[in-house]
């Protein structure tokens, strides 16, 4: 079996996913791997294994690489002699942010045929967007914690009482997430939140609020990961999340008591449900008072979580075993033709 990692992309996390890559030849032992690089512009490369070094993409040394287009089936070396196509079984896509988890490599995906380990489009769309992601739980019964929704024109009053956290709507990897204590500071949070995004999601901040991550998957029954409890200060920030995207190891389980354990595995089923079929997601809860709160989705966390399994390689492969394809539409002409019969016979 061969697995292709697709990373880089367009996005701010695009330096992020390129660890997150690296990280994969150290957590795959027995599936071949084979690497696909996106760059700035989209342009798509094959990388070679020994090339798999933060260097070689830093100094754009990577436009030396093979580039690669897309056909049907595939990707495709182009050669003076035709095009030859690039071997491998299935994707990862491991791209973090956009391009990545807004659904665009998913629609590819299924545009080409390629079979791809990753939430599909409604999926992606639902959980890259911070305000959708509140949507859907609160369709799912799962609770969230209270917001407010502002766009970069609107007027810059904060209705909920400070402290508060702001977080650009379609961002992760807490890039442009302030905690503001008081109205003096509201204005610089904002401007940082807003050079990455045009809306905001501002939200209580809790000072010491217990936060868990469990993550997971479906195949032919529920794979579910360690849950586990980050070591944060006042909040997770993008240091200390940079480890998330290089770990290798597997985690230590939290300690918890078992009730909560079960509430918490509870909502993670409910929210990946049919929706994230086909993919590998975690998803961060608040418990506040013995109530879990969904924080956000991770449809594509850093190193895919792999730290929170004990086999992550075996449940990959179950994954790709089990995956869905999109049905194929046979277009047989059927009804224009009979149109021109019966214009023929006037």
């Amino acid at each position: 079996m061969k697995l292709a990692i697709l990373f880089g992309g367009s996005s701010y996390e695009h330096e992020i996913s390129i660890v997150s890559a690296i990280t994969m030849k150290k957590v795959f032992k027995t599936i071949d791997l084979g690497f696909i690089f996106v760059d700035e512009y989209r342009e798509f490369y094959w990388i070679e294994s020994d090339k798999m070094v933060a260097q070689w993409f830093s100094m754009g040394a990577y436009r030396r690489s093979k580039k690669l287009t897309l056909k049907k089936g595939g990707f495709y070396i182009d050669g003076f002699f035709g095009s030859k196509k690039v071997a491998f079984d299935t994707l990862l896509n491991l791209i973090h942010g956009r391009d990545g988890e807004d659904g665009k490599i998913a629609s590819i995906m299924e545009f080409f045929g390629i079979p791809y380990l990753s939430p599909r489009l409604e999926a992606s769309a639902l959980s890259y967007n911070k305000l959708y992601t509140k949507l859907l739980a609160n369709r799912l019964n799962i609770k969230t914690i209270s917001y407010q929704l502002l766009h970069r024109e609107e007027e810059r009053k904060v209705t909920i009482p400070y402290p508060v956290i702001i977080k650009p709507v379609r961002l992760g990897s807490s890039i442009g997430v302030s905690v503001v204590k008081s109205e003096e500071t509201l204005h610089y949070a904002l401007d940082v939140a807003f050079e990455f995004d045009n809306e905001v999601i501002i939200e209580p901040f809790i000072e010491g609020v217990k936060e868990y991550n469990q993550a997971g998957c479906y195949t032919d029954k529920w794979e579910l990961s360690v849950v586990e409890e980050p070591q944060k200060e006042e909040f997770l920030d993008f240091e200390k999340k940079y480890m998330d995207f290089r770990r290798d190891s597997v985690l230590a389980e939290a300690s918890l008591e078992e009730s909560l354990k079960t509430k918490l595995q509870e909502s993670f089923k409910t929210i990946y449900g049919f929706l994230f079929r086909g993919s590998i997601i975690r998803c961060d809860f608040f418990v506040i008072d013995g109530e879990v709160y969904l924080n956000e989705i991770n449809p594509i966390p850093g190193s895919i979580a792999n730290y929170l399994f004990e086999d992550f390689e075996a449940i990959v492969i179950r994954l790709i075993t089990h995956l869905s394809t999109e049905k194929e539409i046979s277009i047989d002409y059927q009804y224009i033709h009979s149109i021109q019969s019966a214009k023929g016979k006037a």
